[in-house]
């Protein structure tokens, strides 16, 4: 069923898509004032459910982290690895789009022309101090994002801290309260269809087909980052620390990264993963029980390459040539949301919503991206699996090694 839907919602995406085109070729400028609205109405849902998704999602991963056997050793190292790789996939990603920009002189016809954006004007040290909230409630009112993931990540943490049974009140309350965010979330995702048509629409009206090159520049770009994350990076960490040939471990896992392909889900493909790094790859049961069901949910490097490449790729369309800083501010959002990436379908688009909030760029440009979404989620879940696979392996190397065992 959760198949099912995935790709019926991906038919109904390329149907509103191929409409937005027709519409704009045939009709032209005429059709905007009335398709114009369903762009709004889909980008005003989006705005209403960031805030309460991001604080329901991480709080409740963070406290469900927390418990989960202890933070002792592994959970330690665990958290190290999810950290380092999502950088490694961050920097990628930021390499390729800095080195090609695509987005670079790209008319694509956005209606906002912002003159500033947020990240831009502030320095590195300002943007660290300003993630600390001087007040919660005021960040999420006006919809800074960093602040309340920040918030979100310690309070989630100190929930753990408390008494048993107040843990196991409020660890229900934000289960809840996610469960509901993520059944509000993937009704409003079931709107994308009409806000792609009603900018796909307007874009095609004013610019022609001139929009599409650079679009599909930026689809070549992160499939060129996700390519060298996977068959480049984890391999070398997997040869170099988790001590076993990589091509030996990636046969092994043929049958969950097509799962993985197919379904575009990390949960979905947990058994198959869990199957694969212990009968072939030799990790433990131990750290594949503590690190894949983790990593389903925590672990997303491919996401986070993703996001940061598309982010900068919007600055760019918008005509920003991105400070240091304000790519630091991308990459430090790319990795904490990936923590609360939900389980839903097109939760990168989602968790982009955060970025760009937070980077201080229009949500605008999420919906022009909108088009190869489904396909690059595709491959961006396959990434996830296979880094998760690839950190059981190596954090049971490395407690085999700590607890005196050898290989």
């Amino acid at each position: 069923m959760v198949f099912r839907r995935k790709y019926s919602l991906t038919i109904f995406i390329f149907v509103g898509f191929f409409l937005g085109i027709f519409t704009g070729l045939v009709i032209g400028e005429p059709a905007i004032p009335f398709t114009e609205p369903l762009a709004d109405i889909f980008l005003r849902l989006l705005r209403m459910a960031i805030i309460p998704l991001v604080i329901t999602s991480i709080i409740s991963s963070v406290i469900q982290v927390g418990s989960a056997h202890g933070l002792g050793r592994i959970g330690l190292r665990t958290f190290i690895y999810y950290i380092c790789t999502s950088l490694l996939a961050i920097i990628t990603g930021q390499l390729l789009v800095n080195l090609f920009k695509p987005g670079v002189g790209a008319d694509i016809g956005l209606e906002a022309s912002p003159e500033t954006i947020t990240a831009v004007e502030r320095g590195l040290g300002e943007i660290l101090l300003n993630i600390i909230p001087e007040n919660p409630v005021a960040a999420a009112a006006s919809g800074d994002v960093l602040p309340i993931i920040f918030f979100s990540v310690l309070f989630g943490y100190f929930v753990t801290r408390i008494g048993a049974d107040h843990r196991k009140l409020m660890s229900g309350f934000f289960e809840a309260a996610f469960e509901a965010m993520l059944k509000m979330t993937t009704l409003i995702i079931w709107a994308a269809p009409l806000g792609v048509f009603g900018i796909i629409t307007g874009i095609v009206a004013k610019t022609g087909f001139a929009a599409f090159g650079p679009l599909g520049f930026y689809f070549l770009i992160v499939l060129a980052g996700l390519a060298v994350h996977m068959f480049l990076t984890l391999p070398l960490l997997l040869y170099f620390i988790g001590r076993i040939s990589p091509v030996s471990h990636f046969r092994g896992m043929v049958s969950a990264l097509i799962t993985a392909f197919s379904t575009c889900s990390t949960i979905v493909t947990l058994p198959l993963t869990m199957k694969a790094v212990t009968e072939v790859s030799g990790a433990s049961k131990r750290a594949a029980g503590f690190v894949l069901p983790i990593g389903a949910t925590m672990n997303m490097d491919g996401t986070a390459l993703y996001e940061c490449v598309a982010t900068i790729f919007i600055a760019q369309v918008y005509g920003f040539d991105l400070t240091f800083g304000a790519q630091m501010t991308i990459a430090i959002t790319a990795v904490l949301a990936s923590i609360g990436a939900a389980s839903i379908p097109m939760s990168g688009l989602v968790m982009m919503s955060v970025i760009l909030g937070a980077v201080g760029l229009p949500l605008e440009g999420v919906v022009v991206i909108l088009a190869v979404d489904r396909i690059l989620d595709m491959f961006r879940t396959t990434v996830n699996v296979f880094s998760d696979s690839c950190g059981a392996v190596i954090i049971s190397r490395l407690e085999n090694l700590s607890e005196g065992g050898k290989q």
